[in-house]
């Protein structure tokens, strides 16, 4: 495996981007095929519809410049319906981003910013650096790696999982900022727009942290890329160094583009809120531990805190729960199963219920392992798959279980789709008087300052566009 490129080598390789960039590799191309379909499964899908259009020729314009290919064709970009804000590419020319994460952006060049950054970091092969230093962390990966008593989970957790669980470094990270602003100008774009982006996505993780949302977690792009700070005065500095005659924004192109959107999560996976997650197609619903952090998917809901890690999803059901628990573990380890292991019934708010436990390995810490399964209807159930510091069997999950209930008509019918809403600023309005209409009960004036990129102090002016969430008509 060859080393990273000393990063002084790099950057005169991509002084000319077109000219020095070595091209994707077939090798790369067929990573790149393999984990797509992975991504897709992983983050909800493609969006779709004319906000993926857009996404994808900005995407494309800008990935160009990085000189890994002459030919747009060989680009994949895609907007994620994802409630999360984050956005990565991986060897091969796929590029994401999530709708989350989009609806931050105040204009395209801001998008430019974000992908040229993810494009920068497959253009100076730092994905082969990390991938040495770096294991899988996901929960499924851990839950899995447990049961079968093996650490070595890449492969059962799939290739997506491990691309998207590994970290760059900070040099890392700082390289990949100097490439997307040079594709910034080099494209046409305003350069200044990566330091407005980490502005805002530093805001927002101040916002999401002051709001107590505790059940979400640190946003994603926040959490890989650290030291905002630092990092904006920098991209700042970068800026200056390699502004051209040509700087668009496309600001009311973007805000078009984008109005409509879903916002916030897709009610059809299921919802987020704090520590509660409710579907209200399925009429389901349960609350995580205090402390402990949720993150939805269109397969499972993940749930960690520092004394375990869960999952909660759904598998084909015969109407036997005990045979149910006892094959899930089977499934989990492989084959290995849990032939052995005694299965318990109890009930759970009304509803029939089954549960085992066993000790397992995470690495070389033993802990406990649990799937609790609950029957919904005559060929439904849920489970939850559990991992806890050995002897603690559930642990502190005990509440989560105890949790879980069916949503009432009335109460399914009350989730509603928040969406983007683009609108023009009239005489008069103001930040308070705006802000009032957006779809929250708490801090809806730094929310919407958040989203528009707002500074302290800074006034509306007529005939301008900003962005309000709120709920779908």
């Amino acid at each position: 495996m060859k080393t990273l490129l000393p990063t002084a080598i790099v950057f005169l390789a991509l002084a000319s981007p077109a000219a020095g960039q070595r091209a994707i590799s077939q090798n790369e191309r067929a990573q790149g095929q393999q984990t797509h379909p992975q991504f897709l499964q992983a983050f909800g899908g493609a969006y779709g519809g004319p906000q993926d259009a857009y996404v994808a020729r900005v995407g494309k314009r800008i990935a160009m410049q990085s000189g890994l290919s002459g030919s747009e064709r060989d680009f994949t970009v895609t907007l994620l319906n994802s409630p999360i804000n984050n956005a990565f590419a991986v060897p091969g020319g796929y590029v994401y981003v999530t709708r989350q994460l989009l609806a931050l952006m105040n204009d395209e060049a801001e998008l430019a910013a974000v992908l040229g950054h993810e494009v920068g970091h497959v253009a100076a092969r730092h994905s082969r650096s990390r991938s040495r230093t770096s294991g899988v962390s996901s929960v499924l990966a851990g839950l899995l790696g447990a049961v079968t008593g093996n650490s070595q989970v890449g492969q059962i957790a799939g290739q997506a999982a491990k691309l998207y669980t590994l970290r760059f470094s900070r040099q890392q990270e700082l390289q990949a900022d100097d490439l997307g602003v040079r594709y910034l100008s080099t494209g046409g774009y305003d350069p200044v727009a990566l330091s407005s982006m980490l502005t805002s996505l530093a805001e927002q993780n101040t916002l999401d942290q002051q709001a107590g949302s505790e059940g979400r977690g640190t946003p994603e792009w926040a959490s890989t890329h650290p030291d905002p700070a630092g990092r904006v005065q920098r991209a700042r500095q970068q800026a200056a160094q390699v502004r051209g005659p040509a700087e668009a924004r496309n600001r009311d192109a973007f805000l078009a583009a984008i109005d409509g959107m879903v916002y916030g999560d897709d009610p059809r996976q299921g919802v987020i809120d704090g520590n509660d997650f409710r579907h209200p197609d399925l009429r389901i619903a349960f609350t995580a531990p205090r402390g402990f952090t949720m993150s939805n998917s269109p397969q499972a809901v993940s749930i960690t805190g520092t004394d375990g890690q869960a999952q909660f999803t759904s598998a084909p059901y015969r109407g036997d729960l005990s045979a149910h628990v006892t094959q899930l573990f089977s499934t989990l380890s492989n084959g290995g199963g849990a032939a052995s292991t005694e299965v318990r019934r109890t009930q759970v708010n009304g509803l029939a219920a089954a549960y085992a436990t066993v000790r397992a390995s995470s690495g070389r810490q033993p802990v406990d392992a649990t799937v609790f399964a609950i029957e919904t209807g005559r060929s439904t159930a849920y489970h939850f798959v559990m991992l806890t510091p050995a002897g603690r069997g559930i642990g502190s999950f005990g509440s989560m279980i105890d949790s879980f209930r069916r949503l009432a008509p009335s109460e399914a019918n009350q989730i509603r789709v928040r969406e983007v809403d683009v609108v023009t600023v009239r005489p008069g309005d103001t930040v308070e008087r705006l802000a009032q209409s957006m779809a929250y009960a708490d801090r809806r004036q730094e929310r919407f300052m958040v989203l528009n990129g707002l500074r302290g102090g800074e006034p509306l002016r007529p005939g301008d566009k900003v962005k309000l969430i709120v709920y779908r008509r």
